[in-house]
């Protein structure tokens, strides 16, 4: 393995259950085990109305549940703080662009992701979001 691979292995320590890996904590924050590919990280920014944040947080911790059960990691949201900000960031990583395809798929007919993006168009406040993807560069 090379260095940035044990690298990745060392700050993705773990193993999610829907692989058949088994869960690991670290820090009290469940990781994924990278499987040989290339991890992908997506990025969703979001504008938000800050008088709806209760109701916009209240979508976020439906993703931080939902996420792992597809594999993925979640590395949380960063919420606006102080001052006129109305952008929030979301993290979270696959082990692959497969594993994200598959996660697509299998998240489309889920009733708990269904209700969560249902709650995102009608109450949390969302005005618009953008999705992008990233290769993390880990020191």
């Amino acid at each position: 393995m090379d260095a940035v691979g044990a690298i990745i292995d060392w700050h993705l320590a773990g193993r999610d259950s829907k692989s058949g890996r088994e869960p690991i904590e670290q820090s009290g924050s469940p990781f994924l085990l990278r499987s040989g590919g290339k991890m992908i990280t997506c990025v969703v920014d979001y504008q938000i109305d800050r008088t709806r944040e209760a109701q916009f947080e209240r979508f976020c911790r439906l993703w931080l549940e939902l996420t792992p059960k597809f594999g993925g990691v979640h590395h949380g949201y960063f919420l606006p703080s102080d001052g006129p900000s109305d952008r929030a960031l979301a993290l979270f990583s696959f082990d692959s662009l497969a594993d994200y395809e598959r996660y697509r798929v299998e998240a489309a007919t889920d009733e708990r992701v269904i209700a969560a993006n249902r709650l995102r168009d009608t109450e949390a406040g969302v005005i618009r979001w953008d999705r992008s993807f990233f290769r993390p560069l880990l020191p």
